[in-house]
């Protein structure tokens, strides 16, 4: 699990009177979904040359 559980869902759940309950099945979807741009990110780095990662590989 990439994601830490509590503070995915305290930031799903929303604010004031517009609150949402969250499934663990939803936490585990946004995991598999984290995985994407974490492997496009390495190909972006080792395609410029590089080792490290920057935000820019994450961000682009």
């Amino acid at each position: 699990m990439l994601l830490v559980g509590s503070k995915t869902k305290e930031a799903l759940k929303g604010k004031g009177d517009k609150t949402y309950n969250i499934s663990n099945e939803t936490l585990e979807a946004l995991n598999e979904h984290m995985y994407w741009p974490i492997d496009q990110a390495q190909k972006r780095c080792e395609a410029n040359g590089r080792k490290t990662i920057r935000p820019y590989d994450i961000l682009a």
